[in-house]
């Protein structure tokens, strides 16, 4: 039985997923990567209930979980720390990139073929083309055409880890006036990251600069902070300009389909981009195994495409709520009003017992 032939652009999250999952009995894999090493600096990536699912499927939930942090707990605050909504988040997982990305290099089979090198033109005669190669996706441009090109917003992202676990009275996000910061446990470390409104359609972003403007944007906020930004350096962080994609009324063109952020980059307020990557991908994965490849296809799109396009849609949303201007102090009331009433829920439902 002749090998049915898949190329998978992009060997990030989602393109390593599909490529650990795909039967390697019946599809012959390729897998295209422009970087030719795994990164070795990144930030934490939340994990919710269904992508630790994907990861078991995997057979690599345990090592993960090893790898990264169970986050309990948080908070929305203001810049000077005061909680403004208490938040629980059993069962939360947080991992870094990197270690992400080693754990699912480790479980591509070794039959898979890797071509390193940037792909300007899609390769010819796949069976399968699957696009996913991030935001600026080349297979999302060839076959979506111009009105598919990905969209800058105005807000810089700046983002690290740095050594030391956070006090549990410092962990969550710090809503200010057009800004956001947060922390979390990384393993053991820190993981940091702020927004903020910087300009729009910036390519590349000198890091040390980036870090520069963080510091000066949040001088005015809590010691616990400023003292992440004091051991933030370009060696331990990241900055760039956050694009996102255009609304998308399908993933899949004949042979051609989308993954992760190829499909749906989305704003990173809701912490939902890397699980859909992954989810996507083993989605994806378990119905080629089991399907024709047509229909695969159509029940992926089916499956896929209208969850996260709302994902997409509420993770703007809330961007434009944690990052308010002139509606910050009627939004930051609101939420004080909120975390009263969740307290107060809490204490009852704890006396009941």
């Amino acid at each position: 039985m002749a090998m049915e032939k898949v190329d998978i652009i992009g060997g990030g999250i989602a393109g390593l997923a599909l490529a650990g999952r795909l039967d390697p009995g019946r599809f012959a894999v390729t897998v295209y990567e422009q970087r030719p090493e795994l990164p070795t600096v990144g930030t934490t990536l939340a994990m919710w209930g269904e992508a630790q699912q994907a990861l078991s499927e995997l057979g690599m939930l345990g090592a993960a979980r090893s790898r990264g942090a169970t986050i309990k707990t948080g908070a929305l605050r203001s810049p000077t720390g005061e909680p403004m909504l208490s938040m629980e988040g059993e069962g939360l997982m947080g991992i870094s990139r990197p270690e992400l990305l080693a754990l699912l290099d480790s479980a591509v089979p070794e039959t898979v073929r890797r071509i390193i090198g940037r792909v300007d033109k899609l390769p010819a005669g796949a069976g399968l083309t699957v696009g996913a190669d991030g935001v600026n996706s080349v297979v999302r441009r060839d076959y979506w055409g111009k009105r598919s090109a990905a969209r800058p917003t105005p807000f810089l992202a700046v983002r690290g880890v740095i050594p030391g676990t956070p006090s549990t009275a410092d962990i969550g996000e710090y809503w200010g006036r057009g800004e956001i910061f947060g922390l979390a446990p990384a393993g053991t470390g820190t993981n940091w990251y702020a927004s903020f409104r910087s300009g729009a359609g910036m390519d590349k972003v000198d890091v040390a600069t980036a870090l520069e403007m963080t510091r000066r944007r949040y001088a005015h906020y809590s010691p616990a902070v400023l003292k992440v930004l004091s051991l933030a350096s370009p060696e331990n962080s990241l900055a760039q300009q956050i694009w996102t994609t255009p609304p998308m009324g399908r993933y899949v063109r004949g042979n051609v389909v989308l993954l992760g952020d190829a499909a749906h980059a989305m704003t990173p307020n809701l912490g939902r981009g890397a699980c859909e990557a992954l989810i996507d991908a083993l989605t994806l994965g378990k119905l080629l195994n089991e399907m024709s490849l047509e229909a695969a296809l159509a029940a992926y799109g089916r499956k896929r495409m209208l969850r996260t396009q709302q994902l997409r849609l509420a993770s703007s949303l809330m961007g434009s709520i944690a990052l308010a201007q002139g509606m910050q102090p009627w939004r930051d009331a609101l939420l004080k009003q909120v975390g009263k009433q969740v307290a107060r829920s809490r204490r009852k439902a704890e006396t009941s017992k």
